[in-house]
């Protein structure tokens, strides 16, 4: 793991330092001058005289690197600029390099998963689109910990599997949502995960949840698991739960469902207390074909996961 503030300090400032001494040095300054200017020790300045620090040869080649070192050495030389305004100028840069720039394209060679995740990434952005997905991703790991940490939740399991998802805020697809790709199993009474969650690799749950959302639900985690009367009354309890037609297109089904129950008496819900997570229960008894199967969609799939443990 390596913070783009790590880039800066290891690469990009001793690299610029090296610049404005050469530049400083050039234009007349002591060693003690230097020094002074840039806020460094007088051995220090000897190392970048002597070529002792090595330089980045993507900074140095850079033009707004070297405008800038030229425009600073200009202006402390000639003492229209303090050492102050010296460091502004070269925070500004800094700050504009850190995005989707120079020092952004060297961060994700130091850290490749950043370029693998495909989204944009801001660093001084708290809620990048990176963030988020990596939240969610989080947010699934511990739903499945939860899960696969209960005594009994195997026992839950349906035939074609169960899944743990969580989908991001303005999700609009499955490559929106996050789960365990292939779906969790029971072996010897055993939930066994077959890899890490990622986006884009449960259409099955997927739908179900984007198709709940349309509708008007708030959620954005389910866990699906097999369906039973008992179960389903017992998660009646606490929550709103909702039937749809296994026959009908599983979104089309899910949707009518949810704006049948009247997804603003959900919300009424929520405001009133009855069910202040905005969780929902959705189940259909199955069909020919077609196995029976209750969906727990909560605000987030770590949520849902805790849900479905309490009835374990």
């Amino acid at each position: 793991m390596k913070f783009i503030e790590e880039v800066v300090v290891d690469e990009f400032l001793p690299t610029v330092r090296s610049m404005l001494a050469e530049d400083l040095r050039d234009r007349g300054f002591t060693q003690r001058e230097v020094a002074d200017a840039l806020g460094i020790s007088q051995s220090a300045v000897s190392k970048y005289a002597h070529g002792d620090v090595a330089r980045h040869d993507r900074i140095v080649a850079d033009e707004r690197v070297r405008e800038l070192v030229e425009r600073v050495g200009e202006g402390l030389a000639a003492r229209e600029m303090t050492p102050v305004a010296a460091l502004v100028e070269i925070e500004v840069l800094i700050r504009r390099l850190e995005e989707g720039d120079l020092l952004a394209d060297l961060h994700e060679e130091a850290m490749p998963a950043l370029a693998d995740a495909e989204v944009e990434f801001s660093v001084h952005d708290p809620d990048s689109g990176l963030r988020e997905r990596e939240r969610v991703l989080s947010s699934v790991r511990r739903g499945l910990r939860t899960l696969t940490n209960a005594s009994g939740f195997a026992g839950l399991i349906p035939n074609v599997g169960a899944n743990v998802a969580e989908c991001l805020d303005g999700a609009r697809t499955i490559d929106d949502v996050a789960a365990v790709p292939g779906r969790l199993v029971d072996v010897k009474g055993q939930a066994m995960v077959p890899g890490e969650p990622e986006f884009g690799v449960s259409e099955h749950v997927a739908t179900v949840l984007l198709a709940a959302r349309e509708a008007g639900a708030t959620a954005r985690g389910a866990v699906n698991i097999r369906y039973d009367p008992d179960t389903v009354a017992a998660l009646a309890e606490s929550h709103p739960t909702v039937e749809f037609d296994p026959e009908a297109p599983t979104r089309e089904a899910v949707a009518d469902a949810v704006s049948e129950a009247g997804a603003a008496d959900l919300r009424d819900a929520e405001r009133s207390g009855d069910d202040a997570d905005g969780t929902l229960v959705l189940y259909q008894t199955g069909a020919v074909g077609v196995e029976p199967i209750v969906y727990v969609l909560a605000p987030t799939a770590a949520d849902a996961a805790r849900v479905v443990r309490a009835i374990v």
